[in-house]
Protein backbone atom coordinates (compact mmCIF):
# COMPACT_ATOMS: atom_id res chain seq x y z
CA UNK A 1 0.00 0.00 0.00
CA UNK A 2 1.12 3.34 -1.14
CA UNK A 3 2.05 5.47 1.61
CA UNK A 4 -0.55 8.31 2.97
CA UNK A 5 0.28 11.84 1.26
CA UNK A 6 1.17 13.47 4.77
CA UNK A 7 1.04 16.98 2.95
CA UNK A 8 -2.23 16.18 1.82
CA UNK A 9 -3.56 15.45 5.23
CA UNK A 10 -2.20 18.75 6.49
CA UNK A 11 -4.45 21.36 8.28
CA UNK A 12 -4.33 24.85 6.45
CA UNK A 13 -4.98 28.10 8.82
CA UNK A 14 -6.50 31.57 8.06
CA UNK A 15 -5.26 34.04 9.96
CA UNK A 16 -2.69 33.39 12.48
CA UNK A 17 -0.78 30.04 14.14
CA UNK A 18 -0.83 26.75 12.46
CA UNK A 19 -2.43 24.30 14.82
CA UNK A 20 -1.87 20.50 14.87
CA UNK A 21 -1.72 18.35 11.89
CA UNK A 22 -3.95 15.54 11.29
CA UNK A 23 -7.28 14.59 9.94
CA UNK A 24 -10.84 15.59 11.51
CA UNK A 25 -10.68 14.83 15.15
CA UNK A 26 -13.76 15.18 18.00
CA UNK A 27 -14.80 18.89 18.71
CA UNK A 28 -12.11 20.87 20.90
CA UNK A 29 -13.87 21.96 23.87
CA UNK A 30 -11.33 25.21 24.60
CA UNK A 31 -12.59 28.46 23.30
CA UNK A 32 -9.44 29.34 22.32
CA UNK A 33 -9.00 26.22 20.06
CA UNK A 34 -9.34 27.49 16.50
CA UNK A 35 -12.50 25.91 14.44
CA UNK A 36 -11.77 23.05 11.43
CA UNK A 37 -14.03 22.86 8.41
CA UNK A 38 -14.05 18.78 7.53
CA UNK A 39 -14.38 17.79 4.16
CA UNK A 40 -16.40 14.47 4.76
CA UNK A 41 -16.59 13.93 0.94
CA UNK A 42 -15.07 11.64 -1.47
CA UNK A 43 -13.10 14.26 -3.78
CA UNK A 44 -10.86 17.12 -3.07
CA UNK A 45 -12.27 20.03 -2.57
CA UNK A 46 -10.31 22.70 -4.56
CA UNK A 47 -11.53 26.10 -2.71
CA UNK A 48 -13.36 26.54 0.58
CA UNK A 49 -14.70 30.30 1.54
CA UNK A 50 -15.20 31.39 5.37
CA UNK A 51 -16.94 34.80 6.03
CA UNK A 52 -18.98 36.32 8.34
CA UNK A 53 -22.70 35.91 8.08
CA UNK A 54 -24.40 38.65 6.28
CA UNK A 55 -21.29 39.50 4.05
CA UNK A 56 -22.09 40.25 0.42
CA UNK A 57 -19.06 38.30 -1.15
CA UNK A 58 -17.38 35.05 -0.31
CA UNK A 59 -14.01 36.55 -0.12
CA UNK A 60 -11.07 34.92 -1.23
CA UNK A 61 -10.42 30.87 -1.34
CA UNK A 62 -8.61 29.93 1.76
CA UNK A 63 -7.28 26.59 -0.20
CA UNK A 64 -4.54 27.95 -1.93
CA UNK A 65 -1.53 25.68 -0.93
CA UNK A 66 -3.33 23.35 -2.31
CA UNK A 67 -6.38 21.03 -2.42
CA UNK A 68 -7.61 19.82 0.70
CA UNK A 69 -8.25 15.98 0.72
CA UNK A 70 -11.30 13.93 1.93
CA UNK A 71 -11.36 13.48 5.53
CA UNK A 72 -8.80 16.26 6.12
CA UNK A 73 -9.69 19.61 7.86
CA UNK A 74 -8.83 23.24 7.41
CA UNK A 75 -8.07 25.06 10.53
CA UNK A 76 -9.25 28.69 11.11
CA UNK A 77 -9.37 31.46 13.83
CA UNK A 78 -11.34 33.95 13.69
CA UNK A 79 -9.70 37.93 14.24
CA UNK A 80 -10.70 39.30 17.60
CA UNK A 81 -14.44 41.08 17.24
CA UNK A 82 -15.77 38.99 14.25
CA UNK A 83 -18.49 37.00 16.24
CA UNK A 84 -19.60 33.33 16.57
CA UNK A 85 -21.89 33.38 12.94
CA UNK A 86 -20.26 32.37 9.86
CA UNK A 87 -21.20 31.11 6.00
CA UNK A 88 -18.59 28.90 5.07
CA UNK A 89 -18.44 27.16 1.34
CA UNK A 90 -16.66 24.56 -0.14
CA UNK A 91 -16.07 23.82 -3.75
CA UNK A 92 -14.76 20.16 -5.04
CA UNK A 93 -13.19 19.37 -7.80
CA UNK A 94 -16.31 17.11 -9.86
CA UNK A 95 -17.55 21.05 -9.84
CA UNK A 96 -20.26 20.34 -6.43
CA UNK A 97 -20.46 22.73 -3.92
CA UNK A 98 -21.57 22.60 -0.37
CA UNK A 99 -23.21 26.06 1.65
CA UNK A 100 -23.40 25.95 5.48
CA UNK A 101 -24.93 29.60 6.56
CA UNK A 102 -25.37 31.37 9.66
CA UNK A 103 -23.20 28.48 11.19
CA UNK A 104 -22.38 29.03 15.12
CA UNK A 105 -18.58 28.33 15.15
CA UNK A 106 -18.54 29.31 19.31
CA UNK A 107 -20.98 26.09 19.70
CA UNK A 108 -20.13 23.83 17.18
CA UNK A 109 -15.88 23.71 16.48
CA UNK A 110 -15.67 20.95 14.06
CA UNK A 111 -18.23 21.98 10.60
CA UNK A 112 -18.45 18.92 8.78
CA UNK A 113 -19.03 19.91 5.01
CA UNK A 114 -20.55 16.75 3.24
CA UNK A 115 -22.42 15.76 0.11
CA UNK A 116 -26.45 15.27 0.35
CA UNK A 117 -26.35 12.80 -2.35
CA UNK A 118 -28.34 15.76 -4.84
CA UNK A 119 -26.48 16.76 -8.21
CA UNK A 120 -27.09 20.25 -6.42
CA UNK A 121 -26.59 19.53 -2.86
CA UNK A 122 -28.68 21.46 -0.22
CA UNK A 123 -26.95 20.97 3.00
CA UNK A 124 -28.08 21.14 6.52
CA UNK A 125 -27.57 24.01 8.29
CA UNK A 126 -27.52 24.18 12.27
CA UNK A 127 -31.16 24.39 12.91
CA UNK A 128 -31.82 21.46 10.66
CA UNK A 129 -33.89 23.19 8.00
CA UNK A 130 -32.15 23.18 4.14
CA UNK A 131 -30.59 25.99 3.73
CA UNK A 132 -30.76 26.37 -0.41
CA UNK A 133 -27.44 27.09 -2.63
CA UNK A 134 -26.78 30.99 -3.49
CA UNK A 135 -28.80 31.32 -7.32
CA UNK A 136 -26.28 32.27 -9.63
CA UNK A 137 -27.77 35.80 -9.64
CA UNK A 138 -27.12 36.65 -6.01
CA UNK A 139 -24.99 39.27 -5.39
CA UNK A 140 -22.72 37.17 -3.40
CA UNK A 141 -19.47 37.38 -6.03
CA UNK A 142 -19.74 33.55 -6.41
CA UNK A 143 -18.30 32.23 -9.80
CA UNK A 144 -20.19 29.84 -11.40
CA UNK A 145 -22.01 30.28 -14.89
CA UNK A 146 -24.76 27.44 -15.75
CA UNK A 147 -23.90 25.73 -18.92
CA UNK A 148 -25.15 27.82 -22.14
CA UNK A 149 -24.55 30.98 -20.64
CA UNK A 150 -23.71 33.85 -22.10
CA UNK A 151 -22.11 37.19 -20.91
CA UNK A 152 -24.08 40.41 -19.63
CA UNK A 153 -22.92 43.33 -22.31
CA UNK A 154 -24.21 45.33 -19.55
CA UNK A 155 -22.41 43.92 -16.91
CA UNK A 156 -19.31 45.93 -14.90
CA UNK A 157 -16.70 43.80 -16.53
CA UNK A 158 -12.45 43.45 -16.49
CA UNK A 159 -10.99 41.21 -18.86
CA UNK A 160 -7.36 39.06 -18.97
CA UNK A 161 -5.44 36.57 -20.44
CA UNK A 162 -5.01 33.09 -19.97
CA UNK A 163 -3.31 29.87 -21.26
CA UNK A 164 -4.25 26.44 -21.60
CA UNK A 165 -2.38 24.12 -18.89
CA UNK A 166 -4.52 21.02 -18.99
CA UNK A 167 -7.55 19.18 -20.17
CA UNK A 168 -10.40 22.08 -19.70
CA UNK A 169 -7.71 23.69 -17.33
CA UNK A 170 -6.52 27.55 -17.91
CA UNK A 171 -3.71 29.37 -16.13
CA UNK A 172 -4.15 32.91 -15.63
CA UNK A 173 -3.52 35.23 -12.90
CA UNK A 174 -5.54 35.58 -9.32
CA UNK A 175 -5.87 39.46 -9.86
CA UNK A 176 -7.80 38.46 -12.84
CA UNK A 177 -10.10 36.21 -11.28
CA UNK A 178 -10.76 37.72 -8.38
CA UNK A 179 -14.08 39.12 -7.05
CA UNK A 180 -16.00 37.98 -10.15
CA UNK A 181 -19.55 36.96 -9.74
CA UNK A 182 -19.30 34.97 -13.67
CA UNK A 183 -15.99 34.25 -15.64
CA UNK A 184 -16.00 33.49 -19.06
CA UNK A 185 -13.28 32.37 -21.51
CA UNK A 186 -13.01 32.83 -25.17
CA UNK A 187 -11.58 30.17 -26.79
CA UNK A 188 -9.10 30.53 -30.02
CA UNK A 189 -11.70 29.50 -32.08
CA UNK A 190 -14.30 32.13 -31.10
CA UNK A 191 -16.28 29.66 -28.77
CA UNK A 192 -17.36 31.17 -25.36
CA UNK A 193 -16.86 28.75 -22.29
CA UNK A 194 -18.82 29.64 -19.11
CA UNK A 195 -16.44 28.81 -16.05
CA UNK A 196 -18.72 26.63 -14.04
CA UNK A 197 -16.75 26.93 -10.18
CA UNK A 198 -14.42 29.20 -8.60
CA UNK A 199 -10.69 28.95 -9.60
CA UNK A 200 -7.94 27.65 -7.37
CA UNK A 201 -6.29 30.45 -6.23
CA UNK A 202 -2.82 31.50 -4.96
CA UNK A 203 -3.21 35.19 -4.27
CA UNK A 204 0.85 35.85 -2.51
CA UNK A 205 2.07 34.33 -6.26
CA UNK A 206 -0.91 35.82 -8.03
CA UNK A 207 -1.92 32.76 -9.87
CA UNK A 208 -5.02 31.08 -10.74
CA UNK A 209 -6.21 27.53 -12.23
CA UNK A 210 -9.57 28.36 -14.07
CA UNK A 211 -11.93 25.18 -15.34
CA UNK A 212 -13.42 25.72 -18.54
CA UNK A 213 -15.08 22.45 -19.95
CA UNK A 214 -15.46 22.87 -23.38
CA UNK A 215 -11.80 21.85 -24.50
CA UNK A 216 -10.61 25.30 -24.91
CA UNK A 217 -7.32 24.12 -26.62
CA UNK A 218 -4.53 22.46 -26.14
CA UNK A 219 -2.03 22.16 -23.41
CA UNK A 220 1.41 24.27 -23.67
CA UNK A 221 4.34 22.77 -22.38
CA UNK A 222 6.46 24.71 -20.17
CA UNK A 223 10.44 24.70 -20.32
CA UNK A 224 12.27 22.08 -18.67
CA UNK A 225 15.81 23.75 -18.24
CA UNK A 226 16.52 26.58 -16.48
CA UNK A 227 15.95 30.44 -17.74
CA UNK A 228 18.96 32.70 -18.32
CA UNK A 229 19.55 36.43 -17.99
CA UNK A 230 19.25 38.38 -21.10
CA UNK A 231 16.98 35.18 -22.94
CA UNK A 232 14.96 36.70 -25.71
CA UNK A 233 11.18 36.10 -24.69
CA UNK A 234 7.81 36.53 -26.42
CA UNK A 235 3.90 37.58 -24.86
CA UNK A 236 0.84 36.83 -26.34
CA UNK A 237 -2.27 37.68 -24.74
CA UNK A 238 -5.39 40.70 -25.17
CA UNK A 239 -4.15 43.88 -23.97
CA UNK A 240 -6.16 46.73 -23.22
CA UNK A 241 -9.22 45.31 -24.96
CA UNK A 242 -11.83 47.03 -26.61
CA UNK A 243 -8.82 49.81 -27.35
CA UNK A 244 -6.68 47.80 -29.51
CA UNK A 245 -7.49 44.73 -31.44
CA UNK A 246 -9.59 42.11 -30.42
CA UNK A 247 -7.26 39.37 -31.52
CA UNK A 248 -4.83 38.50 -29.50
CA UNK A 249 -1.26 40.73 -29.51
CA UNK A 250 2.57 39.61 -29.43
CA UNK A 251 5.76 41.31 -28.45
CA UNK A 252 9.32 39.95 -27.81
CA UNK A 253 11.51 41.91 -25.39
CA UNK A 254 14.37 40.01 -22.85
CA UNK A 255 14.59 38.61 -19.12
CA UNK A 256 15.86 41.24 -17.83
CA UNK A 257 16.58 40.06 -14.38
CA UNK A 258 16.64 36.98 -12.67
CA UNK A 259 14.14 38.60 -9.81
CA UNK A 260 11.07 40.92 -9.53
CA UNK A 261 10.60 44.40 -8.10
CA UNK A 262 11.90 44.32 -4.76
CA UNK A 263 14.29 41.63 -5.35
CA UNK A 264 11.05 39.26 -5.29
CA UNK A 265 12.66 35.84 -6.19
CA UNK A 266 9.35 34.72 -7.51
CA UNK A 267 9.38 36.42 -10.62
CA UNK A 268 11.53 37.51 -13.89
CA UNK A 269 12.09 41.85 -15.03
CA UNK A 270 11.33 41.12 -18.14
CA UNK A 271 11.86 44.12 -21.13
CA UNK A 272 8.75 43.18 -23.35
CA UNK A 273 6.28 44.89 -23.73
CA UNK A 274 2.84 44.65 -21.65
CA UNK A 275 -0.23 46.38 -21.07
CA UNK A 276 -3.36 46.05 -18.83
CA UNK A 277 -5.04 42.75 -20.44
CA UNK A 278 -1.77 40.83 -20.80
CA UNK A 279 -1.95 40.15 -17.33
CA UNK A 280 -2.24 36.44 -17.23
CA UNK A 281 -0.98 35.73 -20.28
CA UNK A 282 2.18 33.13 -21.00
CA UNK A 283 5.92 34.17 -21.30
CA UNK A 284 7.22 32.23 -23.70
CA UNK A 285 10.98 31.13 -24.85
CA UNK A 286 11.93 31.20 -28.73
CA UNK A 287 11.27 27.44 -28.93
CA UNK A 288 7.46 28.31 -27.95
CA UNK A 289 7.67 27.03 -23.97
CA UNK A 290 6.38 28.61 -21.42
CA UNK A 291 9.03 30.14 -19.24
CA UNK A 292 6.62 32.22 -17.14
CA UNK A 293 3.30 34.08 -16.21
CA UNK A 294 2.58 37.75 -17.09
CA UNK A 295 1.59 39.94 -14.14
CA UNK A 296 2.23 43.22 -13.84
CA UNK A 297 4.30 46.00 -15.33
CA UNK A 298 5.81 49.03 -13.38
CA UNK A 299 3.73 51.93 -12.53
CA UNK A 300 6.39 54.63 -15.03
CA UNK A 301 4.12 57.76 -13.54
CA UNK A 302 5.09 57.57 -10.11
CA UNK A 303 8.34 55.98 -10.46
CA UNK A 304 8.72 59.41 -12.75
CA UNK A 305 7.30 61.38 -9.92
CA UNK A 306 9.89 60.37 -7.80
CA UNK A 307 13.01 59.46 -9.68
CA UNK A 308 12.08 62.33 -12.30
CA UNK A 309 13.30 60.00 -14.93
CA UNK A 310 10.64 57.67 -17.06
CA UNK A 311 11.33 54.11 -16.95
CA UNK A 312 10.62 52.03 -20.29
CA UNK A 313 9.95 48.66 -20.42
CA UNK A 314 10.00 47.42 -16.87
CA UNK A 315 7.50 44.68 -16.64
CA UNK A 316 7.10 41.05 -14.37
CA UNK A 317 6.19 37.82 -15.23
CA UNK A 318 5.58 34.90 -12.88
CA UNK A 319 8.26 32.37 -12.75
CA UNK A 320 7.41 29.11 -14.47
CA UNK A 321 9.00 27.47 -11.73
CA UNK A 322 6.29 29.21 -9.61
CA UNK A 323 3.36 28.16 -11.88
CA UNK A 324 4.60 24.29 -12.38
CA UNK A 325 4.28 23.85 -8.12
CA UNK A 326 0.74 25.59 -8.41
CA UNK A 327 -0.15 23.50 -10.87
CA UNK A 328 1.32 20.04 -9.22
CA UNK A 329 -0.90 21.16 -5.85
CA UNK A 330 -3.90 21.76 -7.85
CA UNK A 331 -3.86 18.13 -9.28
CA UNK A 332 -2.54 19.43 -12.65
CA UNK A 333 0.59 17.11 -14.60
CA UNK A 334 1.95 20.03 -17.09
CA UNK A 335 4.11 19.17 -19.97
CA UNK A 336 7.53 19.93 -19.53
CA UNK A 337 9.87 20.05 -23.20
CA UNK A 338 13.43 21.02 -22.93
CA UNK A 339 14.54 24.06 -25.11
CA UNK A 340 18.31 23.68 -25.98
CA UNK A 341 17.29 24.14 -30.14
CA UNK A 342 18.00 27.06 -32.65
CA UNK A 343 15.41 30.34 -31.50
CA UNK A 344 12.62 30.25 -33.60
CA UNK A 345 11.01 33.60 -35.16
CA UNK A 346 8.31 35.33 -32.79
CA UNK A 347 5.87 34.50 -35.52
CA UNK A 348 6.55 30.98 -35.62
CA UNK A 349 6.04 31.34 -31.64
CA UNK A 350 2.88 32.92 -31.66
CA UNK A 351 0.96 31.14 -34.34
CA UNK A 352 2.53 27.66 -31.88
CA UNK A 353 0.82 29.10 -28.79
CA UNK A 354 -2.40 30.71 -30.22
CA UNK A 355 -4.66 27.96 -30.32
CA UNK A 356 -3.67 27.84 -26.42
CA UNK A 357 -4.00 31.29 -25.41
CA UNK A 358 -7.44 32.83 -23.70
CA UNK A 359 -9.60 35.49 -23.59
CA UNK A 360 -11.04 36.00 -20.06
CA UNK A 361 -13.56 38.08 -19.00
CA UNK A 362 -14.30 38.57 -15.35
CA UNK A 363 -18.23 40.13 -14.29
CA UNK A 364 -18.97 41.63 -11.06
Amino acid sequence: MAAPDIMATMPRLLFLVPVLVGLAAPPALAQSEPFRVVNRTTAPALALHAVRSGRGDWGGNLLNRGPLAPGAFFALRPSEGAGCSFDLRLVLQDGQEIVRRNTDICTDRTVVMTLSGAARPVVPAPDGKPTPLPAPAAATARPGVAPGARPNPQARASTGTGFVVGPDQVLTNHHVVEGCSRIFVRAADGRTLPVPQAPASDARRDLALVRAPGNPGPALAFRANPVRRGESVVTYGFPLAGLLSSGPTLTTGEVSALSGLADNQTQFQISAPVQQGNSGGPLLDRQGNVVGVIVSKLNAARIAQRTGDIPQNVNFAVKGTEALDFLRRNGVQPVLRESPGEERSAAEVGEQVHPSTVFIRCER
